[in-house]
């Protein structure tokens, strides 16, 4: 689960398992999750770049389980925006994400694209992402007994290899639904000439809708994150409420991961900018006080590449 990969010690016995047998495969949950998904979801879906001809760029960081040494964090910066040519609209996108936890540090760069039209009254979204992937092992941090012990490297290891991810968006008024799979090819990363590290396929599906109240000011959106990565599979529900006034929003809001977590968060936008705050505490394991802390900050500007009046502006979500 994610809160274990948090715990050093374990971090370093994959390291040692991984120098002591050679071309060893180690296999485990890889990719970070956010509690923010509903903000940031070109993290995990490149079908969901350009659902506003505004730019949107968003950053989030994501402090692992508080209380462990070396827990360390992740850290996420996206940005997008879509355009029309000869009447077709095109969305574009490009993200950086980095990884730390213990002696592991996983950087990802990703450019993305997905081309939307009209479909059974919405719009149906398809996109499709490169990904660059490079895993370091920094065997200098450890604390080993024999600091002569040739088993285990002392320097640094580093590996990359390129993924492909891919995904669907539909958007049909108050509704909306992506699903997504992520290192598709099964990337391989070696790590000096004795380890292997591969990227397991993860499968994602969400959705979502806007529910009007009688006052105008007040919506409330249940969401859904589905998360299956071929061991683990994971649920998220999330229920939020929105308050937008005069150009102002703010909202909060709870999600609950059965036999995982219980999270609470709460943002407000002015003046086109985002930012929010989630705290997810661990209903097993670890245990409450334990959690992990989440900031995400957001901007959208208005961006013109065609006719003046020809592009869209408003987004059914948040940002």
């Amino acid at each position: 689960m994610h809160f274990i990969r948090a715990i050093r010690r374990t971090a370093f016995a994959l390291v040692l398992t991984a120098s002591l047998w050679p071309a060893m495969k180690v296999c485990a949950q890889q990719e970070p999750e956010f509690a923010h998904y509903f903000e940031l979801e070109p993290q995990f879906n490149p079908a969901a770049v350009g659902k506003s001809s505004q730019l949107v760029i968003n950053a989030a960081y994501q402090s692992h389980a508080t209380g462990y040494d070396d827990a360390g964090g992740t850290m996420l910066l996206t940005a997008n925006t879509a355009f029309q040519i000869s009447g077709t609209r095109h969305g574009v996108g490009a993200l950086f994400q980095n990884d730390e936890i213990g002696l592991f540090s996983t950087k990802r760069f990703a450019v993305q694209y997905a081309f939307l039209f009209k479909l059974f009254g919405g719009t149906l979204s398809i996109g499709a992402e490169a990904d660059m992937i490079n895993e370091s092992v920094d065997g200098s941090k450890a604390d080993m007994v024999d600091s002569d012990d040739l088993a285990f490297s002392n320097g640094e290891m580093t590996g990359s290899a390129f993924g492909f991810t891919a995904g669907l968006y539909y958007q049909r008024g108050p509704l909306h639904a992506g699903l997504s799979a992520m290192h598709i090819t099964s990337p391989k990363l070696e790590l000096g000439e004795t380890s292997e590290y591969n990227l397991k396929p993860h499968y994602y599906f969400t959705a979502g809708y806007n529910i009007r109240l009688r006052n105008p000011f007040f919506k409330i959106e249940p969401l859904v994150f589905l998360r299956y990565d071929g061991t683990e599979f994971r649920a998220n529900v999330t229920a939020a409420v929105r308050y937008e006034r005069e150009k102002k929003r703010l909202y909060g809001g709870v999600t609950y991961s059965p036999e995982r977590s219980v999270t609470a968060f709460v943002g407000g936008m002015f003046h086109g900018v985002n930012l929010s705050y989630s705290y997810e505490a661990f209903t097993s394991g670890i245990g409450l006080g334990y959690g992990q802390h989440e900031v995400t900050l957001g901007y959208s500007m208005d961006l013109d590449f065609s006719k003046k009046g020809r592009n869209y502006h408003k987004s059914v979500r948040w940002l």
